[in-house]
Parts: C-alpha cells; sequence; structure tokens
C-alpha cells in the first residue's frame, strides 16, 4: 500500500503548518525586538527636575533649590 505523502506537505498540513511557523517566528522576533528598545538607561534626578521645569511643573526658584539640593549629595 503507497502513501501519499504529498497531501501532508502539500495540500494537507504543510498548506498552513509552514507559514503559521513562520508568521509566529515574526510576531516573537518582532515583539521581542520592541521590548529591547523599551529599556532605557533610568533617568538620573538632575534629567527627571529639568523635564519637570521644561514641562512647567515647577517654577524657576523651585528647580533652582531642588537643582542645588542635588548637587549637595
Amino acid at each position: 500500500m503507497m502513501h501519499d505523502y504529498n497531501c501532508w506537505w502539500g495540500m494537507g498540513w504543510g498548506m498552513w503548518f509552514i507559514p503559521l511557523l513562520i508568521i509566529l517566528a515574526i510576531y516573537f522576533l518582532i515583539k521581542n525586538n520592541s521590548q529591547n528598545k523599551n529599556i532605557q538607561s533610568p533617568e538620573s534626578p538632575m534629567d527627571i527636575l529639568k523635564r519637570r521645569y521644561a514641562k512647567g511643573e515647577i517654577t524657576k526658584e523651585q528647580f533652582e533649590k531642588m537643582k542645588k539640593d542635588l548637587s549637595n549629595d
């Protein structure tokens, strides 16, 4: 009795299984790459202070006082 193996890789499982594996591999590569981009060096306290001042969250006087406090450490 002869088996037609082409049905497994031509019209059967292989028709959707191999492309599915390729799509999953691409998905995980993209996901892993995007997670690596999100990993950044932590901001220094001075960077945070400058950002807050630039956004207008603190006044110039508050900025100068906090800057002086940070430089004393």
